[in-house]
């Protein structure tokens, strides 16, 4: 059987045609993603209840909250006495990229209007565990209060 010949696109002539490549912008994550994801709304109405936390004491917070039978979902991983998560990473990343927080010039989280928008848009997410976030974010305070004070010493030694 003979090889058939495919078409190359290009003339006899040896002039080629030149192809048009049309590059098409898509965001990575969009709001409606963090819809779908309500552990990371929770995250969000955590560091609104803050004036200000750092990472290090969000991540102690989220740990003192798992050991107090308030589990979001998060595996921690303790190094040096300081627990650290990829996951929770991963979800301050994805809110920072979304511009639901910023991270101020004292090294805090801080959530932003367009953050507070949302959350009040989609309040419902969070639900009824707001109050129990909300009691347990005030009696934990107390133990991760010092994390943000270290954080801003070394903050301050630095400018």
């Amino acid at each position: 059987m003979p090889k058939e010949k495919k078409d190359t696109g290009q003339q006899s002539t040896g002039a080629e045609k030149g192809k048009e490549i049309k590059i098409v912008t898509k965001h990575v994550v969009t709001p409606s993603d963090l819809e779908k994801n309500p552990r990371a709304v929770k995250l969000l109405y955590i560091i609104s209840l803050s004036n200000g936390i750092s990472e290090k004491a969000l991540m102690s917070l989220l740990y003192l909250m798992t050991q107090n039978g308030y589990d979001l979902g998060y595996s921690f991983t303790l190094l040096t006495q300081s627990p650290t998560s990829r996951d929770v990473l991963n979800e301050l990343t994805m809110l920072k990229y979304l511009g639901f927080v910023e991270v101020g010039a004292n090294k805090k989280l801080i959530i932003s209007s367009a953050g507070k928008e949302f959350l009040e848009a989609h309040l419902n997410i969070v639900g009824g565990d707001a109050e129990t976030i909300k009691k347990l974010f005030s009696d934990l305070k107390p133990k991760i209060q010092p994390l943000d004070v270290e954080v801003d010493v070394k903050t301050k030694r630095r400018l």
